[in-house]
C-alpha cells in the first residue's frame, strides 16, 4: 500500500485551528500517512497582533511551524484545511494563500487532490458551515475531491454533528466548548482512506 502524503494547512490567530491541525496530524500518522503541518502566512499588521495578548502569544509559540507553499500542495495526495470563520467566510490569510495557487491550477496540479476542511467561530451559528462551504467552492474549481465527514460515525454527533467538516465554538476564555478531538481524528482518517482509494490501493 502506497503511503498517503497528507498536508494539514491551517491559519490560526489564537490557537484553536492550530490545535485542530495537530489532532489531524496525530490521526494521519496513526493511519500510516506521511504528514506535514504548515501555516499560511500572517497578513495582519504587527500593531493589531500586539493589541491582542492571545494572538501575540500564539504567534510566538508557533514561530517554528513552516509556512505553506505551493510545493506543499503539489506534494500532497490529501489536504486538510483548518481555518477560522470571518463574517461567515474563509479568513483572508487562507483566502490569499488559495488565490495564489493559480499556477498550480493552470497546470492541472490541483486536480484529484483529496481535500477536507475544519473551522471554528465564537458561537455555534457564527458562519461555521458557510466558511467550510466557501472553501469547498474553491476546491471545486481546483478539480479536487471533497471528503466531508457526513454522518459516517455516531461520534460526530457529540462534536455538534456538522456534516461538512468538524467545527468548534471558541468560548470567551479562548477554550473550545465542544469536545471535537475524536471528530477531527475521524475526519482525518476518512480523508486518508479516500485518498488511498483514489490512489488505487
Amino acid at each position: 500500500m502506497v503511503m498517503v502524503k497528507l498536508a494539514v494547512i491551517y491559519y490560526s490567530s489564537t490557537g484553536t485551528n492550530y490545535q485542530l491541525a495537530k489532532w489531524a496530524e496525530e490521526a494521519g500518522k496513526e493511519a500510516g500517512a506521511e504528514v506535514k503541518v504548515v501555516k499560511v502566512p500572517e497578513l495582519a499588521p504587527e500593531a493589531a497582533i500586539a493589541s491582542n495578548p492571545g494572538w501575540k502569544a500564539h504567534i510566538d509559540a508557533t514561530k517554528e511551524v513552516p509556512e505553506a507553499t505551493s510545493e506543499d500542495i503539489e506534494w500532497a495526495d490529501a489536504i486538510i484545511f483548518s481555518v477560522p470563520t470571518r463574517f461567515g467566510n474563509v479568513a483572508s490569510q487562507m483566502k490569499q494563500f488559495l488565490d495564489m495557487q493559480g499556477g498550480l491550477w493552470a497546470t492541472g496540479k490541483t486536480v484529484n487532490k483529496v481535500v477536507s476542511a475544519m473551522t471554528s467561530a465564537q458561537n455555534p451559528h457564527g458562519g461555521q458551515e458557510a466558511t467550510i462551504l466557501a472553501l469547498y467552492t474553491s476546491m471545486m474549481h481546483w478539480g479536487a475531491i471533497i471528503v466531508p465527514p457526513g454522518y459516517t460515525d455516531t461520534l460526530l454527533m457529540a462534536a455538534g454533528g456538522n456534516p461538512y467538516g468538524t467545527s468548534v465554538t471558541q468560548g470567551q476564555d479562548g477554550k473550545m466548548i465542544e469536545d471535537v478531538q475524536a471528530a477531527v481524528k475521524h475526519q482525518a482518517k476518512r480523508t486518508i482512506e479516500i485518498a488511498q482509494k483514489v490512489a488505487g490501493n
